[in-house]
């Protein structure tokens, strides 16, 4: 279980995150959205541990979230962390010996799904590619928590939906909590169970999906088109 308990983050010009409490349990997909600058990113890396709140507390299965947390978290970032020198094949190998609980044979199943060139080096796959490697590594991690932080970002409108489709595959909600940012919010929206909403900074809602469909016969982009204003 991941817990947020008044989170606050302040950064010299600005407060990131405003005193947030939330309680995220294992077995489910939430996604993050609210505007851009809304804080989406930095509540992510709070949980993966990537910066430390400057009050408040986050906890990942009891641990403080620092660094340390990540053999039991697998993080995706917008950015891209590769050796562009490696094949694709090669960086996986090196993601392998990184995290013991990389599976090789699921990452082998992911890539081939997406249609990855396993000897084809990094730097010269385009910017969608390298996005779709940035998913096979995350999701060949048989970690507890799987966190991205805009995982369609450069890929082709075209093929967003039939990769969002396969992700869930790969994902098993019986020990694992996948948990994402996303501009594309219509896209993701139909593996979501609940949705955490932002905005400067401040929690506005975590609800449950299908109760938003059915409460208000509202989609989660109708909603914030209603809500932020």
């Amino acid at each position: 279980m991941i817990q947020l308990t008044n989170v606050t983050k302040k950064f010299v010009q600005q407060t990131a995150v405003k005193n947030i409490s939330l309680t995220l349990p294992i077995g489910k997909i939430f996604g993050i959205v609210g505007e851009n600058g809304s804080g989406k990113s930095t509540l992510l890396k709070l949980i993966a541990g990537l910066t430390l709140p400057t009050s408040g507390s986050v906890t990942v299965n009891g641990m403080t979230a620092n660094r340390k947390i990540s053999k039991i978290v697998s993080y995706l970032s917008e950015q891209d962390s590769f050796y562009s020198i490696f094949t694709v094949r090669e960086a996986m190998g090196f993601q392998a010996s990184q995290f013991p609980d990389f599976n090789i044979a699921k990452a082998e199943a992911i890539m081939k799904f997406m249609q990855l060139d396993p000897n084809k080096k990094i730097k010269d796959l385009s910017k969608g590619n390298r996005g779709r490697l940035k998913i096979v590594f995350s999701l060949a991690r048989e970690s507890p928590y799987i966190l991205m932080d805009e995982p369609l970002s450069g890929l082709d409108p075209m093929v967003r939906k039939s990769i969002v489709k396969g992700m869930i595959s790969f994902v098993d909600l019986e020990s694992q909590t996948l948990i994402m940012t996303s501009h594309e919010i219509t896209e993701i929206e139909s593996i979501l169970d609940s949705f955490i909403a932002i905005k400067d900074g401040s929690l506005i809602t975590m609800s449950d999906v299908a109760e938003l469909h059915e409460s208000e016969g509202l989609g989660i982009k109708d909603w914030m088109e209603k809500t932020y204003v």
